[in-house]
């Protein structure tokens, strides 16, 4: 074997050291660039990196300083271990390296050669906390004997395994020592310039002229800035990295196609945001942008191909023939890659792959051609059944097999994990049962073996799971399979939805359906008669059991909608760690006489849970009582229909003399009189609603009692909380407060859309002004995000009011609040100006916002208004389904402040007299001043309490 580049060749002069790098090159060419297999199309640029940009650097790390042990005994073990990893047999290797630093652990210049190998070999094993230990033990004693350039280089491969884990920005402070905070859809700004800090790996590799240390350190850094979207900064450095020696071009090129292809995907996602906005001038403008970048990522591909090629680099022209072919398929609409050149560049991968060595990318990529589509649905092959794979059935098979047969030569659980459960895919889809358990069932234990592969053991968990349920009829073996899909993916989410959310499908694809295939499963089992055999106290207990374990998986689905909708871990970062059962048998006053109805919405039907305070749950399919049979279960398709049908007839409420209370009573015979019995008014006073999907853009106040002609707001006070494990439900003295009061009069343009003037906020603004004196205003062209930001840091405010138009669209950077001047203030910039406030002894309780819009018809849209009070770190928060440009907003706003002053009721029955006050306009006196329409629902309904309802 030749070595893998020529400046290395140039660099080595002597044989020992000739056959050392051969040796370690090879173990490279071993190594596994699988993070995570739902995203594998995506970022198997990034591991890409991750091999070949280190495997320069890592190869000059073993150079002249094994050899450096000082005893021949040290010198056996660690040489022992390089030859067990080469193996494959890391755990060995591992021990070797073990006993080595047990037998020196005093002498730094050993001891940090050996962790810096036993970090690789953690790695390996996925043993990512032992790695990130190793490393930094390498980084310590590399330090303490003055080798810098090689704590550089540590620095690079520990940044590689934090952005690997999902922690792009601890790697961007180790490569560069800051990070310029952008978010992802501000590419058509020009990045930011930035110098790193003199401890950082690439000022290190700078200073020391470590011409490959930079271009690690650079590459690994454009990466990072990819992960968290900052796309032109990424692109930034991956060009600086391009610029430092062309030997590399090849994998520079490679990894600048991949990001320009992210961006091109972002774009495509921003352009179908402004078309739901009705913006097409956006929309044409971000398609166009889309268009080039995906031509720019097709010239980058083409040209590493060339490279690699020319300078005999197999495995680099491979990779770059396997993602010029992806972004041919996955890039039907705009013809990036017209038919001639995808196939060709198919025919020349299949060429190539029976020359190469065997190796991870050898796996991967004969899996890759195996489900190859001309037009995929640019997500995993491993969640559907491919229809129009580019192979025939019989060439896939071969594919398939060869791959499992390579992956066993090379021993490594990983790659075997991966091969089987794709073999077996293959027979799942072929409805050859027993062939598809015995391959998955392989594949679940080559990841299950030392926890080697968790990132792929669901993937196997889950197929396992289906093939029981829909070949096999074994329904509670599938659950067990599911439920251990499930936990698997629970441990391991946090890092796939932050290392990775370019685009949003990837969880609506992989994630998502197992929640609620595993959550369908459990209810559906809840139905047939196996459970009451062994007596009816036990089906009780059962049942019990069965939906309490529903719960926390729905749950955890509406947790995981959140993380991935805001595109990180913050918003999870105040919740507790206890399961909704737990809590709810917490006995204060949080949850007295309040009843929480979560809903689950699956492909043919809905289920609502009712959970009470210390009680059985119970557990309800949608159903229309004027149906018979099994006509009674009202289908989702059917229910969304009648929910928009419920919400355009409330916005269009005011062009009625009286509303119309057909369609709202309708849906409150579905969801609301199933549980009649249940929540009898004696003892429930408040409705908390958990909503799922299209569910969360109705307000359930407005759902109308026909029996008792009332609307439900009249009966019960109704709040919404995205979980319970997210909201801190506590009692708060509310006497004396300090209101900052935000509004906006003027008209204003943004992103090419137009606000109207808001002519009814001046008497919004005086009415929250009588009620707070103790306040500080902001109005129209005071309002700006600056000034924003500088009042907050200054003063904290318990109440922040903003009567301003309020966009949440489906993206969160289509979420923002107008500001004056024709500006907009982020829900990023609202979370960093208001998180500040964190450390402070009070902190804001009540934000208010009075005049959003929320995307119609896309449920992703009311996520960013039932996540904002969270993200932001406020208690509680009140905000519009949809604007009422009218004074019975001032209205509303008036008479909730006056009863939130009021300690002795909760935020959500300040909200509920509010709104019933509304109600009875017809009612009142004439000294009350109330306009009689406002009865009409489409003035008070659309305002919603979210989070903290006490």
């Amino acid at each position: 074997m030749k070595p893998q580049n020529r400046y290395l060749k140039t660099l080595l002069s002597t044989p020992l050291l000739m056959q050392m790098v051969l040796k370690v090159v090879t173990i490279f060419q071993k190594m596994s660039y699988f993070y995570s297999q739902q995203h594998q199309k995506l970022n198997r640029h990034r591991i890409f990196l991750k091999v070949l940009f280190l495997t320069s650097l890592l190869i000059c790390v073993l150079i002249g300083q094994v050899v450096s042990a000082q005893t021949p005994n040290i010198t056996t073990l660690v040489e022992q271990g390089i030859k067990n990893y080469h193996t494959g047999d890391f755990f060995q290797a591992i021990k070797d390296w073990q006993e080595a630093l047990n037998q020196d652990k005093n002498n730094p210049s050993t001891t940090a050669v050996v962790n810096e190998n036993l970090a690789r070999a953690y790695q390996q094993i996925g043993e990512n906390k032992a790695a990130i230990g190793s490393l930094s033990a390498a980084i310590r004693d590399y330090g303490a004997v003055q080798n810098i350039q090689q704590v550089g280089r540590m620095q690079s491969e520990l940044a590689q395994v934090y952005s690997n884990l999902g922690q792009p920005r601890k790697a961007i402070a180790l490569l560069c020592g800051q990070l310029v905070e952008k978010t992802r859809f501000s590419e058509n700004q020009p990045s930011q310039e930035i110098k790193c800090t003199p401890e950082s790996a690439e000022q290190i590799a700078t200073k020391y002229n470590d011409e490959r240390g930079k271009i690690a350190a650079l590459g690994i850094l454009g990466e990072a800035y990819r992960l968290i979207g900052s796309y032109n900064q990424a692109i930034k450095y991956l060009h600086l990295a391009q610029q430092v020696s062309p030997a590399y071009d090849f994998l520079v090129l490679n990894s600048l196609g991949n990001a320009y292809k992210s961006r091109a995907q972002l774009h495509e996602l921003q352009a179908n945001s402004a078309k739901q906005a009705g913006i097409f001038s956006k929309e044409k403008e971000f398609n166009n942008k889309s268009a080039a970048d995906y031509n720019q990522a097709r010239e980058y591909f083409q040209n590493s191909i060339k490279l690699a090629r020319n300078q005999k680099q197999p495995l680099a022209e491979m990779r770059g023939l396997l993602n010029l072919i992806q972004l041919g398929s996955q890039t039907n609409e705009t013809k990036v890659i017209d038919d001639e050149t995808f196939n060709n560049a198919h025919e020349d991968a299949l060429k190539l792959l029976k020359d190469l060595p065997d190796s991870a990318t050898k796996v991967y990529g004969t899996i890759d051609l195996a489900y190859l589509q001309r037009h995929s649905q640019g997500t995993s092959p491993f969640t559907y059944c491919p229809t129009a794979m580019v192979s025939s059935d019989n060439e896939a098979l071969i594919l398939l097999k060869s791959s499992v047969l390579t992956s066993n030569k090379l021993q490594d659980n990983r790659l075997q994990s991966y091969a089987n459960g794709a073999l077996g895919h293959f027979w799942e889809c072929r409805q050859d049962s027993k062939q598809a358990l015995k391959y998955t069932q392989a594949a679940i234990i080559a990841a299950d073996k030392n926890l080697s592969a968790k990132d792929s053991l669901y993937l196997w968990e889950w197929q396992a799971g289906r093939i029981l349920d829909k070949q096999e009829g074994k329904k509670e073996e599938a659950i067990a399979s599911y439920q251990r899909a499930f936990e698997t993916l629970e441990d391991i989410r946090q890092d796939i939805l932050t290392a990775e959310r370019d685009v949003q499908f990837d969880f609506r694809d992989v994630v998502q359906p197992l929640y609620r295939t595993l959550a369908r499963s459990r209810l559906d089992l809840l139905g047939v008669g196996a459970m009451s055999t062994t007596g009816y106290a036990y089906a009780d207990e059962k049942r019990a059991k069965e939906l309490s374990q529903v719960v926390n998986t729905i749950d955890a689905l509406k947790l995981a909608e959140l993380q991935n909708y805001f595109g990180n871990d913050c918003i999870l970062s105040g919740l507790n760690p206890k399961q909704v059962g737990e809590l709810l048998q917490d006995n204060s006053v949080a949850f007295k006489n309040t009843g929480f109805l979560s809903s689950i919405i699956l492909d043919d039907k809905t289920g609502i849970l009712l959970q009470l305070p210390n009680q059985t749950t119970k557990f309800k399919w949608i159903e229309d009582s004027n149906q018979e049979g099994t006509n009674k279960i009202v289908r989702s398709g059917k229910l969304q229909k009648k929910i928009a049908e419920f919400r355009t007839g409330l916005i269009k409420g005011e062009e009625q003399v009286n509303y119309d209370t057909t369609t709202a009573a309708e849906l409150y015979d579905w969801i609301i009189r199933p549980f009649a019995e249940d929540i009898k008014p004696e003892t429930v006073k408040t409705l908390v609603f958990i909503q799922d999907g299209f569910l969360r853009s109705v307000p359930m106040a407005a759902l109308y009692d026909s029996q008792q002609q009332k609307y439900l707001v009249e009966t019960y006070a109704v709040a919404t909380t995205p979980s319970l494990r997210l909201t801190t439900p506590k009692v708060r003295d509310r006497s004396t407060k300090k209101a900052l009061i935000l509004g906006l009069t003027q008209p204003a343009t943004i992103d090419g859309k137009s606000f109207d003037r808001l002519f009814s906020v001046p008497e919004e603004v005086d009415a929250v002004e009588s009620i707070f004196p103790n306040h500080t205003n902001l109005i129209d062209d005071k309002f700006f995000p600056e000034s924003f930001k500088q009042k907050l840091e200054k003063t904290t405010y318990p109440i922040v009011h903003i009567a301003s138009h309020a966009q949440f669209g489906i993206i969160p950077e289509d979420t923002f609040i107008v500001t004056g001047k024709n500006q907009k203030l982020t829900i990023s910039q609202l979370e960093n100006s208001l998180g500040n406030l964190n450390s402070k002894l009070e902190s804001v309780e009540l934000l208010a916002l009075t005049a959003c819009e929320t995307a119609v018809g896309d449920d992703r849209s009311t996520l960013g208004l039932a996540g904002v009070a969270l993200q932001v770190g406020v208690k509680s928060a009140i905000a519009s389904l949809w604007s009422v440009n009218d004074q019975s907003t001032s209205e509303l706003v008036k008479t909730f402040y006056t009863n939130y002053r009021d300690t002795g009721i909760s935020i959500a029955e300040a909200l509920q007299k509010a709104q019933i006050r509304m109600i009875n306009a017809k009612n009142l006196p004439p000294s009350e001043g109330i306009n009689i329409k406002y009865d009409n629902p489409v003035y008070w309904a659309s305002m919603i309490a979210i989070g903290n309802w006490l």
